[in-house]
């Protein structure tokens, strides 16, 4: 018999994420594992097809193909990182896909391997299936060796093996032959280690337990009335951006999906931005899941002693490296959109907001009794240190929160974040009973205060602007009332608002700035920011408008609730990198924001 190929997808951001806090997948609608990174977030990516490939279609993929394949369906199993994908070709035949990481506790610990599980099953009539797992390694460079034995296929190269291990045929698997499913199959790939069992059956195990382990998590957040399975998406998906080990949190799990076509906005976020992290574990703690702050503190308490209240540079790798540095390599990019960077030089840069960032993320866990590990007064010491730092450089030019590569300013919202932190340590102090280092820190945070609506407040304009005496908008700008720099009510942050929705609004989608930077005029619109413009418009009473903005951009999510960076108004269409935690905690903080109470209903 011959083969019909399923039907070929347009690459495209409808992607489902699969991980367990240790490593991240991404599976598009017709069930292929285009992108997934070993063996942590930022490693060698041995299935790397989103990026396009060096040699034949199926490189860099693990596809499980229903022969002469027309549509497909696609969801997460509810509240829980498992992916259902039901394939069907034209003759009545249909196959469903599980896909997912196991994670679950087991001999009082989490189990998280660096372990891919998929199982297949017929849905309907007698399908016909060919398996076709093809991982590279080096960036696609080096195409692996390849051994075998009665059940498992091994792909060794460049110091890395991955076995394979199936009830499947093991020659169907290694030939890329096509047959008949006659019974549901299991996929355990990961480490070069037999399995203690026959894998259908640890498997199916692992999915109970790992489906269980999800269902509970959830069930512990304390959930908006509203917009409920948005929330629980955006919150699972933050949750797969830790690496648990050392409690890092990744910006995205991707390298290299531009901001826009043809743009060379094309950077490497599987690293842990200070920034990013900080309104990650912000938007958790506001549902009360409070274990991803107490194990991302441990990451910064580390980044606090390697700096020793020196410069703070705005992002490590999530084992604390230091040098993350920039380099090319050879794949065509993401449809054809290159280049593809491994490393980001924005480490080199000086952001000064980042301290206030440190202090920011740190200062619940002062007033939280909840916690496991209750702060104490050396804490506050090494906090001090960063508080030192952010006084310092308040009013020093720097690469800003947009990173900008060619030129430097005085940026009112590192300026504004260097406020928050003295302002936060002067309350901190206060707990502690320390009144003179309150009044100190305080006395520093008013000095700030005044610098910021001195020099950054633009008469002309009628606004604050981005940077002192300057005189273009910035949507970072719509932070102050967040952050508690001005309350909402203060006609400046009101005309603010207003002048940055005339300036910088497209539709229902907000740009960062206007002005062109290092690559030009900006073409997308950022969805952080439309996430920002609509806290700062419910937060000034214009709720209406806000909800509407809030719902066009979930219906901009992608078909399982995902977003990336960037959005292209006019369409709705995804670009950036995937799935972008700064635009899932958007999602997060719109609906705790607008949602009614729960007293509405009780």
């Amino acid at each position: 018999m011959g083969w019909t190929p399923p039907i070929k997808l347009e690459a495209s951001l409808d992607l489902a994420m699969i991980g367990n806090c240790s490593y991240a997948g991404l599976i598009d609608k017709m069930g292929g594992l285009v992108w997934c990174c070993l063996p942590r977030f930022d490693g060698d990516p041995v299935f790397h097809s989103l990026l396009g490939t060096r040699g034949e279609e199926g490189d860099g993929q693990f596809s499980i193909e229903l022969d002469g394949a027309v549509r497909s369906e696609q969801e997460y199993v509810p509240n829980t990182a498992i992916v259902k994908t039901r394939i069907f070709d034209g003759a009545g035949n249909g196959i469903e896909l599980t896909d997912f990481a196991p994670r679950f506790t087991t001999k009082g610990r989490m189990f998280r391997p660096n372990a891919i599980v998929r199982r297949v099953r017929t849905l309907s009539g007698h399908p016909r299936i060919r398996v076709r797992c093809r991982p590279k390694f080096a960036w696609g460079k080096r195409d692996p060796d390849v051994t075998f034995g009665s059940n498992h296929v091994r792909w060794v190269g460049n110091g890395s093996i991955l076995r394979l291990t199936t009830n499947a045929s093991i020659t169907y698997v290694r030939e890329e032959t096509p047959f008949l499913l006659d019974g549901p199959l299991s996929f355990y790939l990961g480490p070069d280690e037999s399995l203690t069992d026959h894998p259908e059956k640890l498997c199916r195990d692992f999915e109970e337990n790992t489906d269980v382990h999800w269902r509970h998590w959830t069930r512990r957040l304390g959930l908006p009335l509203e917009y409920q399975e948005a929330v629980i998406r955006a919150a699972i998906t933050l949750k797969l951006c830790t690496y648990e080990e050392t409690g890092a949190i990744i910006a995205a799990a991707t390298t290299s999906i531009p901001e826009a076509a043809g743009s060379q906005r094309n950077w490497d976020y599987r690293y842990c931005w200070i920034r990013d992290a900080f309104f990650v574990v912000r938007a958790l703690n506001s549902l009360s899941e409070m274990e991803t702050m107490e194990n991302y503190l441990r990451y910064l308490n580390n980044v606090v002693a390697v700096t020793g209240g020196d410069h703070v540079q705005p992002l490590f790798g999530i084992g604390l490296e230091e040098k993350i540095v920039e380099e090319f390599v050879d794949l065509p990019g993401y449809r054809g959109n290159g280049p593809v960077r491994v490393g980001n030089q924005a480490y080199e840069h000086f952001q000064h907001d980042v301290y206030g960032q440190i202090v920011l993320a740190a200062s619940q866990a002062f007033f939280d009794k909840r916690l496991l590990h209750q702060p104490g007064l050396d804490d506050f010491q090494r906090l001090e240190l960063v508080g030192e730092r952010a006084y310092a450089m308040h009013d020093q030019p720097d690469a800003g929160i947009w990173e900008l590569r060619t030129r430097a300013r005085v940026h009112t919202s590192s300026s504004l974040m260097c406020w928050a932190a003295c302002d936060r340590l002067a309350k901190i102090a206060g707990q502690f009973g320390l009144n003179d280092r309150a009044n100190y820190w305080n006395d520093r945070a008013i000095q700030i205060h005044a610098t910021i609506c001195e020099r950054s407040w633009n008469a002309k304009k009628n606004a604050f602007v981005e940077s002192f005496e300057g005189n273009d908008l910035d949507a970072s700008l719509l932070l102050m009332a967040e952050v508690g720099f001005l309350p909402p009510n203060d006609p400046r942050f009101i005309a603010t608002v207003d002048k940055i929705g005339e300036t910088l609004r497209r539709g229902n989608h907000l740009f960062r700035y206007h002005a062109a930077d290092d690559f030009g005029a900006p073409e997308n619109a950022f969805n952080i920011c439309t996430f920002w413009y609509i806290d700062a418009l419910a937060r000034i009473g214009r709720t209406d408008e806000a909800r509407e903005i809030y719902e066009t951009m979930l219906s901009c999510r992608n078909h399982v609730g995902l977003l990336s960076e960037d959005t292209t108004p006019a369409t709705g269409e995804l670009w950036g990198n995937f799935p972008q935690t700064y635009s899932m905690v958007g999602i997060i903080n719109g609906a705790v924001r607008l949602s009614k109470g729960w007293e509405s209903v009780i």
